[in-house]
């Protein structure tokens, strides 16, 4: 750690891991967050913040910190709120108190650290300009980014840049990861239903089988990442879902198959381009078996795309706090999404990963936020404002 965390930043960071607890232990889901959001506006209260907007995406909370040294610019530091519908397997004395709900995530942890952040930005104020503080809910599945964006937050607060922070498993505590352009992938998802003209199992001739139809095309969707796209561009097909008659007719051809899956992208034209491929793989594979074939295309979260401006501005403030050793500018894409990026279509902007040390992976019935992750995940958001607005004295105590 960097002589450049100062006392209240970590006497702050000893409060936030309290709150992360908290919050923890009560787990909310996608949207429905009261407790949380009513945590996180009472804590921006007591910190005396200028504006607390509540409400928006119906749980998500707004907050603006104005700076002293005059007019500038307005950044926005977001995080996410919401927990994960799974039970939880850590033996915690704070783990979750609800059933089949846990912050496997660690969307505990980004809340109180951009709680922390605020209360030392708020008490500072060493900045010209302004910053936006946005508490999101639903990341996990519920476009609360995208809903956010539909009511209006961008413009309402006047932001001009987006940043974002996900604590990553199995780096470094006190290590920093980020890359310019693509980091996460777009993913998308899709249920097809194959409809034939069922029968007897011994007369397959007087069907038309939309089992055999549904078996080809699975093989066929796999084409398109081995024959469609370049190899150099990530695309993954995953079936995940098959259902087709039942268990005690097997002498009965079904008259109808149904399969699903998602299929993951790291270019956004590369995107447009499969969706296309695959919906003509599903119509024509299935008229080659004289079936008819209804797809129900479910668009989801787009390709995170950091600005490779912002993403300089990124890295200056995290080397500001760990050093640049411990600062990786080239850190592996991910067939993951986030969707952080809404927010990065519309604004210049950049998502950072944040050391969560040797931690069960995200999404597990085990993980756990690192505590010790907080001090240097508030000194970057401190860091990041101190440089993008400006300040007098960088990490300047509270008065």
């Amino acid at each position: 750690m960097t002589d450049t965390i100062t006392d209240p930043v970590q006497r702050i960071a000893a409060e936030a891991r309290n709150w992360r607890r908290d919050i923890h232990q009560h787990p909310e889901l996608l949207f429905d967050l009261p407790r949380t959001a009513a945590l996180v506006a009472a804590k921006l209260g007591e910190f005396g913040v200028d504006e607390i907007a509540t409400g928006i995406a119906k749980s998500g909370v707004v907050a603006t910190i104005r700076g002293k040294l005059g007019d500038g610019k307005t950044i926005a530091l977001r995080c996410d709120m919401d927990a994960l519908p799974m039970g939880e397997q850590t033996n915690l004395a704070y783990a979750s108190k609800t059933p089949d709900m846990m912050h496997a995530c660690g969307h505990d942890g980004h809340t109180a650290i951009l709680l922390g952040a605020a209360k030392y930005l708020a008490a500072t104020r060493d900045f010209a300009g302004t910053v936006v503080l946005v508490f999101q809910p639903a990341e996990e599945g519920g476009g609360g980014g995208r809903v956010m964006i539909e009511e209006g937050v961008l413009e309402r607060f006047g932001i001009d840049e987006v940043y974002g922070m996900h604590n990553q498993p199995g780096l470094d505590i006190g290590s920093f990861s980020i890359r310019s352009g693509p980091l996460m992938a777009g993913g998308d998802r899709f249920i097809v239903t194959v409809n034939g003209r069922g029968g007897h199992a011994a007369s397959p001739n007087l069907a038309h089988d939309p089992v055999l139809a549904a078996a080809h095309l699975i093989v066929a969707a796999q084409s398109i990442a081995s024959r469609f796209v370049d190899p150099l561009d990530s695309v993954v097909v995953s079936i995940t879902y098959v259902s087709a008659g039942n268990d005690k007719a097997l002498n009965v051809i079904p008259g109808s198959v149904q399969i699903g899956g998602t299929i993951r992208t790291m270019q956004p034209d590369t995107r447009r381009a499969v969706e296309v491929r695959f919906r003509d793989i599903v119509a024509t594979t299935a008229k080659l078996f004289e079936c008819e074939a209804e797809l129900d295309w479910r668009p989801g979260y787009p390709v995170t795309v950091n600005d490779p401006a912002k993403t300089l501005a990124a890295i200056s403030a995290a080397v500001d706090v760990v050093g640049v050793e411990r600062v990786d500018d080239a850190a592996p894409q991910t067939m993951g999404s986030e969707d952080f990026s809404y927010m990065l279509e519309k604004r210049p902007g950049a998502i950072i990963w944040l050391g969560n040390g040797d931690s069960a992976d995200l999404h597990n019935a085990a993980y756990d936020f690192n505590d010790d992750a907080i001090v240097y995940g508030m000194h970057y958001w401190i860091a990041l404002t101190a440089q993008q607005l400006g300040s007098g004295k960088n990490h300047r105590q509270p008065e």
